[in-house]
């Protein structure tokens, strides 16, 4: 196991992980240890079942990607990745009551829009 402080990982980033990749490297705060990188190749941790759903899931959760990517980072189809958050009980309509009248009161409004230049080009 190798260490680095924080400025290093700072300074450094790719050097940190490169050494992950042979072995966790837990990261320094003042002479404190604050973290460990530890590398996630898709024969190790990730090959694990369940990991990369579980690594999609809070990534999303927290806002961090979006639905698409969480579905890419799970290796999975959209619908399917939908379907597993609904079962996790993660809501994926973010919002309020109120964003949502307006998202479809801008809908509405864009497809009559489109509906009358549609009808203007005849």
């Amino acid at each position: 196991m190798k260490s680095v402080n924080v400025r290093q990982l700072k300074n450094n980033p790719s050097d940190a992980l490169r050494m992950a990749r042979k072995a966790p490297v837990v990261v320094m705060n003042r002479d404190q240890p604050e973290a460990v990188l530890v590398h996630l190749s898709d024969d190790s941790l990730l090959g694990e079942p369940g990991v990369r759903l579980a690594i999609a899931t809070d990534l999303y959760k927290g806002g961090s990607i979006s639905l698409g990517r969480a579905a890419k980072v799970a290796g999975m189809a959209l619908a399917e990745f939908m379907q597993e958050m609904g079962r996790a009980g993660v809501p994926i309509i973010r919002g309020n009551a109120r964003t949502l009248r307006e998202d479809v009161s801008n809908l509405e409004a864009w497809l009559k829009k489109g509906s009358s230049s549609a009808t203007r080009a005849r």
